[in-house]
C-alpha cells in the first residue's frame, strides 16, 4: 500500500479514509441541502441590522448567532452570512484605506486584565440647530466597556467633568469611592489635553488610586482606543440620532452608551459585547476556583 501510494502521489491516510467511507456519504459542501435555510437566515440578518445600518457581515453574523443561541438553534458561519449579504446587497462598501503614519508606534494600548488600564478622550457632536455637545469617556482597555462618560452643551473640556466621571468610574468598578486598593497599580491614559494634565484632575486621578499617564505630544495613535472608539460612535451611533438640538442630542447619549456595552460586537472580544466578555471570563475564574478547590481536596 505505501509503494502504491507513493506512486500514485496520493496520502495513506486519504486512501484509508476514502476506503472506510460509508457508500451515502455525502459531500455537503457541493450539495447543499434544498431547503429555505438562506430565506431563513436572510430574515434573521435584516431583523437584525435593521436598526444598525452601519453594521457590516461580522457583526451580523455575531448578532445572528447570539440570538440564535437564545433559542438553542445552530450557529452560523460568517462566511455563510457575507454570502447571503452579498446576493441581496446588504453589504457596506469598503472603507477608505487611511494613510500610514510616517511614525513607528511600536506599542500596545490594549491589556490582558481589566482594570489595569483604562483610557480616554473627548469629542464633538454638531448639531443642526448649531448648538455643540461636547462629551468624554472612560474606556477599560481590555474588555472594553465604557465606564462612565459625561456630556454637556458647548465647546472645550474643562476639568470638572472629567473628574466627576473618574470618581464614577472607580466607584463602578470598585465600589468604594476612597479609592483603588494600593495593591492595585491601574493607569489612566490620556492626551495632554487641559482637563487631563490639570493639576486638580491628576490630583483626584492619584487620590483615586489611578497613575495618570500621557501621550506623547501629536502622537494620537498613542490613544489609539480611545481613538478608534470616537470614530466608532460616531459611525454607528450618532449617525442615527436625533441631531435637532443639544437637549435632544444628551438626551440620547446614555443609551447609546449603554448599548455599545451591552449589545455591540467587538472584534477583539472574539464578537462578544463588553458585558458578555466580562461575564465570560467571570464564568471561566469561578470554574477555574472550583477546579482548584476539588484538586486541593
Amino acid at each position: 500500500m505505501k509503494a502504491v501510494c507513493q506512486a500514485l502521489g496520493l496520502a495513506r491516510s486519504n486512501v484509508h479514509r476514502l476506503h472506510i467511507r460509508p457508500e451515502n456519504w455525502i459531500d455537503a459542501r457541493t450539495q447543499r441541502p434544498a431547503n429555505v435555510s438562506d430565506a431563513t437566515l436572510l430574515d434573521e440578518i435584516k431583523a437584525q441590522i435593521t436598526e444598525l445600518p452601519t453594521y457590516g457581515y461580522r457583526r451580523a453574523c455575531a448578532l445572528v448567532n447570539r440570538h440564535r443561541a437564545k433559542t438553542g438553534a445552530a450557529r452560523v458561519n460568517a462566511k455563510r452570512v457575507y454570502r447571503v449579504m452579498a446576493g441581496h446587497a446588504l453589504l457596506l462598501p469598503k472603507a477608505p484605506r487611511r494613510r500610514q503614519s510616517s511614525r513607528p508606534h511600536e506599542g500596545k494600548v490594549a491589556v490582558a486584565h481589566s482594570d489595569v488600564r483604562w483610557c480616554s478622550d473627548g469629542f464633538e457632536i454638531k448639531c443642526d440647530s448649531g448648538q455643540t455637545v461636547t462629551a468624554t469617556f472612560t474606556k477599560d482597555c481590555c474588555d472594553r466597556e465604557i465606564l462612565a462618560f459625561r456630556a454637556w452643551e458647548g465647546k472645550g473640556l474643562p476639568g470638572e467633568p472629567v473628574r466627576e466621571m473618574l470618581i464614577e468610574a472607580v466607584e463602578k468598578r470598585f465600589g468604594d469611592i476612597d479609592g483603588i486598593p494600593g495593591t492595585h497599580t491601574l493607569e489612566f491614559l490620556s492626551d495632554n489635553g487641559g482637563a487631563y494634565i490639570a493639576a486638580e484632575t491628576r490630583q483626584i486621578a492619584r487620590q483615586l488610586g489611578l497613575k495618570p499617564v500621557n501621550t506623547p505630544v501629536c502622537s494620537p495613535q498613542s490613544n489609539g482606543m480611545a481613538e478608534s472608539f470616537v470614530n466608532t460612535f460616531k459611525r454607528d451611533y450618532v449617525s442615527r440620532m436625533d441631531l435637532a438640538n443639544a437637549k435632544m442630542v444628551m438626551a440620547q447619549m446614555a443609551a447609546a452608551f449603554e448599548h455599545f456595552n451591552e449589545v455591540h460586537p467587538h472584534s477583539a472580544l472574539k464578537m462578544k459585547s463588553p458585558r458578555e466578555f466580562r461575564q465570560h471570563r467571570a464564568a471561566q475564574q469561578r470554574l477555574a476556583q472550583i477546579e482548584q478547590a476539588l484538586h486541593c481536596e
